[in-house]
């Protein structure tokens, strides 16, 4: 026999309108309560209908998240698995589910899109990257759909967003390197239509100019946030008749990139070449060496993405509309002048 809301109300002692709010995640549902309604539906087995809870309510109860293009990015590059687990930390804490989409093109990027909000597929969207000049996020914008931003954007500047400092943070990684005495140091960034991309770049530059060293643009590479980048660098960066003793690599799969293609070609890091790159995740630990990397909280930035999202979903207010993730310094062997030995 069918367990209806009912029986779960008569179980618990309270109204079926109660149970009803506790499906819904209530603001006002105290937590004894709450608790008490959920422990029935668990005696009894019942599962709440979902999609014709959402035909009353006119939600969907989910977030949808964009994916990266290129997709093997998601799959290839550990940043994106630690901000999925901290959108969908926050994300199931608040009774959401996460709707993804993809598109191979910019074209079916804005299909996926406009599919989610005008079919009401999901309650709000984060995007997992900031473009410059991005149609998602003018097509989002001017549909007043909540979203937020995993960085910033150029264009509008007051939408929701989560970020680093990553002018500063490149700055950092770069003022390491001249501290361990690096004079030539070059960078390996992103593709260029990023704005993290510009913005480490800015930084790295910053660094440079202050310490009083050159900047040649033969030494700045750009690419994909994948290991084949940062491999087809060295290839490139060791055949110069003056090449850099050290790089800032903009992603952790880049440095490992780096440092497999300095071995294939005969040489070592930290010996002919200092490293340091971005993200700290376990790939940079895991490296031999292991590469000093900035920790840009990536885990915290999917979960301040989820939260301030499910708020502007709830129309909660929302005391600061760009939340900036501090960032550390992860010294490894990859950059220590004293490991070059």
């Amino acid at each position: 026999m069918t367990v209806t809301i009912i029986d779960v109300a008569k179980r618990a002692g309270v109204s079926p309108s109660t149970v009803s709010r506790v499906i819904s995640n209530h603001p006002r549902i105290s937590p004894a309560t709450a608790r008490k309604v959920r422990e029935a539906m668990e005696e009894l087995g019942y599962h709440p209908n979902i999609a014709a809870k959402n035909l009353v309510s006119k939600t969907a109860q989910a977030i949808g998240v964009i994916l990266p293009r290129p997709a093997e990015e998601l799959f290839l590059n550990l940043f994106f698995p630690e901000v999925l687990r901290g959108i969908v930390t926050q994300a199931t804490r608040a009774g959401y589910d996460l709707t993804m989409t993809a598109g191979t093109t910019e074209r079916e990027e804005l299909d996926a899109v406009t599919r989610l909000v005008k079919g009401r597929r999901a309650d709000g969207v984060v995007l997992l990257y900031s473009r410059r000049n991005d149609p998602l996020v003018a097509f989002l914008t001017e549909q007043r759909f909540p979203f937020v931003l995993i960085g910033r954007s150029e264009e509008h500047p007051d939408v929701l967003s989560v970020d680093n400092d990553n002018v500063q943070a490149a700055y950092d990684a770069t003022r390491h390197l001249i501290a361990q005495g690096h004079r030539r140091i070059g960078f390996v960034s992103g593709p260029p239509n990023l704005v993290v991309s510009r913005d480490r770049l800015e930084g790295y530059r910053k660094a440079l100019q202050e310490a009083g060293l050159e900047t040649r643009d033969e030494w700045i590479v750009e690419g994909e946030f994948l290991q084949e980048s940062g491999y087809r660098a060295m290839s490139f960066f060791m055949s110069l008749p003056e090449r850099p003793t050290a790089l800032v690599a903009i992603d952790d799969m880049v440095a490992f990139g780096v440092v497999r293609g300095l071995a294939e070609l005969g040489y070592r890091v930290p010996q002919d070449l200092g490293l340091v790159a971005f993200n700290n995740t376990a790939i940079a630990e895991l490296c031999t060496p292991p590469i000093s990397s900035i920790d840009i909280g990536v885990y915290e930035i999917g979960y301040a993405a989820a939260q301030i999202l499910i708020r502007a979903i709830r129309k909660e207010p929302l005391h600061q509309r760009r939340i900036i993730v501090p960032h550390r310094l992860v010294v490894r062997e990859s950059s220590l002048s004293d490991a070059r030995a």
